[in-house]
């Protein structure tokens, strides 16, 4: 299923979609997890009901952790956390950041080629197209995979693009 054919509805209107790259490795600071819920909390403010997850690394496991909790804390509004994969059998390699029972909905946007790290990064590409609000953990490091995709994102006018590297480094 493409990014596009997965867009989720709610009484007949589409749900604004949210979602989140950074760096595998990544120091979780209180200043990072702070700046990231409000951030988070933003994305709700603009209708943001639907959060997509890689699940590869510290940061997507940061905001996986934080819109668990919202989704606990603000049950009416009915959030959802969707992990992303672009070819099916990714879904069988050990992982530490994905366990299936953790998800509400588990997606395939499957690329015509295949490489692991060819297809993550078309993978995040789909997501940052079916998405309205892309939050970024990603320092300028060229040889970067987040860093790749934060660019990409970037060129994408429709949307609000926030990279919370350097916001307080």
């Amino acid at each position: 299923m493409s990014a596009r054919e997965s867009r989720h509805f709610f009484n007949g209107m589409q749900e604004k979609i949210c979602s989140f790259f950074g760096h595998r490795e990544v120091e979780i600071t209180e200043e990072l997890r702070t700046i990231t819920t409000a951030e988070i909390e933003k994305s709700l403010e603009l209708g943001c009901r639907v959060f997509y997850f890689g699940g590869y690394g510290d940061f997507d496991d940061l905001c996986y952790q934080i819109v668990s909790k919202l989704k606990t804390d603000k049950i009416e509004l009915g959030i959802k956390r969707v992990y992303c994969v672009s070819q099916e059998r990714y879904l069988w390699k050990k992982c530490r950041y994905f366990q299936r029972e953790d998800y509400d909905e588990i997606i395939y946007l499957s690329p015509s080629f295949s490489g692991w790290y060819k297809s993550i990064y078309f993978r995040n590409c789909a997501m940052i197209d079916a998405s309205d609000v892309v939050i970024f953990y990603a320092e300028q490091r060229q040889s970067s995979g987040a860093y790749k995709t934060y660019l990409y994102a970037k060129k994408k006018k429709d949307k609000k693009i926030v990279n919370l590297f350097g916001m307080f480094n």
